[in-house]
């Protein structure tokens, strides 16, 4: 029947639709996470080929708190 081809499309759209805002949410609490954590950012720098100084770590957590600053502000306020 035609329940038989629209079940498993539908089905499909919804779980992609999913994963995708899952994967959204997940990916935003790690780099949250790595914000405060300078041991973990130096890792993601390390194994994306990069060896951070003291300097260098610093500016790049006071980047990703910058954006996030400026991300809360276009949408609202929202933390």
């Amino acid at each position: 029947m035609v329940w038989d081809i629209i079940i498993p499309i539908v089905t499909l759209i919804v779980g992609a639709v999913g994963g995708f805002f899952i994967g959204v949410f997940y990916l935003r609490k790690q780099l949250e996470k790595m914000q405060s954590d300078p041991e973990m950012l130096q890792k993601m720098a390390k194994q994306m080929g990069y060896n951070l100084n003291s300097k260098q770590m610093q500016k790049a957590q006071q980047m990703m708190k910058n954006q996030k600053m400026g991300q809360n502000q276009k949408f609202g306020g929202r933390k």
